[in-house]
């Protein structure tokens, strides 16, 4: 089974379809989503029909939560919070009825769950930054692998048979040699790790290797229709950077 893994999109068309038209290339079987499909970008309805039309296994993100009323946004910055409102603005009821029910964990196999931030404290949308962090995680894995997002920058953790935890920022990762690993592919629509192609997954189970892939992508189109919309220009700025 091949999977094709995608988070983070947040309302980027461009770098979403990149990312598809890639993966698609590489013969996906089947489509993870680990949220975070609307907020920030210009194009929140796009993203959500062409992951609804992937029939992908996909849970809630932070930002998904928000914009259908189920997190407080207090804690977000001013410039997340205009583009939740905005965002919430531009969806129609059906839309936000179908971020509304998204889960927040799904056990896609038994092999591989999906989670957007942690898998011991889902719902609170908490980072998952660090070998403690993951470590808390793995206690609570039932199955080898985890895919997770939020953090926006791609990064494994690997528990191995010593029971040590480490993490790698290493692209390709042969998961079948690890007890546990949790995979962060980082960000399809929103990069933070100061490269601003697409990032996504490829996950192979014949063969074990699961794969960080970056992409360019139309990034003044993106960026242009931020502007246009009146979302706030730091949103546009950042696409350009991967900040």
């Amino acid at each position: 089974m091949r999977y094709g893994i995608i988070a983070d999109i947040h309302g980027n068309l461009e770098a979403l379809e990149a990312a598809i038209a890639d993966l698609e290339s590489r013969g996906v079987d089947r489509w993870i989503c680990t949220g975070d499909i609307v907020g920030y970008g210009a194009n929140p309805s796009e993203c959500l029909a062409r992951v609804r039309d992937l029939d992908a296994a996909t849970v809630a993100g932070n930002h998904d939560w928000a914009v259908c009323g189920k997190l407080d946004i207090a804690y977000f910055n001013a410039y997340a919070r205009e583009a939740v409102e905005w965002t919430r603005a531009q969806l129609s009821d059906s839309e936000i009825s179908y971020l509304t029910q998204l889960p927040l964990t799904y056990d896609v196999t038994d092999v591989l769950t999906v989670a957007h931030s942690t898998l011991y404290r889902p719902d609170t949308f908490e980072y998952l930054l660090t070998a403690y962090d993951a470590s808390i995680s793995m206690r609570m894995m039932e199955v080898p692998l985890l895919v997770v997002g939020h953090s926006h920058v791609p990064v494994t953790f690997l528990l191995d048979y010593r029971d040590q935890v480490a993490f790698t920022f290493e692209p390709r990762i042969e998961v079948k040699k690890y007890k546990r690993t949790i995979l962060n592919t980082g960000s399809v629509g929103q990069p933070r790790d100061d490269n601003p192609d697409a990032a996504f997954g490829h996950y192979d189970t014949e063969t074990g290797f699961a794969e960080v892939i970056r992409l360019p992508y139309d990034v003044d189109t993106a960026s242009g229709k931020i502007r246009a919309a009146g979302l706030p220009e730091i949103l546009a700025e950042r696409l350009h950077v991967g900040k």
